[in-house]
């Protein structure tokens, strides 16, 4: 592992002093630096070698990041705000013979019943026409259905998870053991580099070691 490496920068400038010119016939121009106790202002940085390596590189924990999804088969991860990043691990997952649903947490519903249940959807009515409600099936059973036979399986990556209950995450965590050949990935926030825990324990069926 790599030591926490310190980083010390010292401003340029030294700190302005706040006696004036005070002396007679000084002039009354401020004084800068080599008064009484006047030391130059420091700023202390922690940070780790890896804030120093570019976020486009190949990080080492790819293969840990292959073990948790197949030991967990649920993770809840936390990208950084820029984003970009999790397509990498995606693509991993995409090597390793995985398909992709793609789903975005704000208007999805219901998770139980719109993944895994039949389920209706009301088209917006634009004042003249009648209310109709259109049946859809299961999106995780549908997409289940039409996988390769070489598939290993199907992701259903679900983006600003952050926004679901704590019920909907317990669903969504429990939904490989209802779909064995099912994983999930829900993002559930941010961070400053790409993070990643078992959904159970963010969702509360599961012990979390950090709490």
């Amino acid at each position: 592992m790599w030591s926490v490496a310190a980083v010390r920068a010292v401003s340029p400038l030294p700190a302005p002093s706040l006696r004036g010119g005070g002396r007679r016939g000084g002039g009354g121009a401020a004084r800068w630096g080599g008064g009484c106790g006047s030391r130059a202002a420091t700023v202390s940085v922690r940070s780790t070698l890896w804030d120093f390596v570019g976020g486009d590189l190949v990080k080492p924990d790819l293969g840990q990041w292959l073990d948790d999804v197949e030991e967990h088969k649920a993770l809840a991860v936390y990208p950084p705000h820029e984003g970009g990043y999790e397509g990498r691990y995606l693509n991993q997952l995409r090597y390793k013979g995985y398909y992709f649903l793609d789903l975005s947490a704000r208007g999805l519903g219901d998770p139980e019943t719109t993944l895994t249940k039949i389920h209706p959807v009301c088209p917006p009515s634009l004042g003249r026409q009648p209310v109709a409600r259109w049946y859809f099936p299961p999106e995780v059973d549908y997409r289940l259905s039409l996988l390769h036979p070489d598939a290993k399986g199907l992701v259903v990556w679900i983006m600003e998870a952050k926004v679901l209950s704590k019920a909907e995450l317990q669903f969504l965590a429990m939904l490989p053991d209802l779909r064995p050949k099912v994983r999930v990935i829900a993002e559930c926030g941010n961070w400053r580099k790409f993070v990643w825990k078992p959904l159970k324990q963010i969702a509360g069926l599961e012990p979390n070691p950090d709490a």
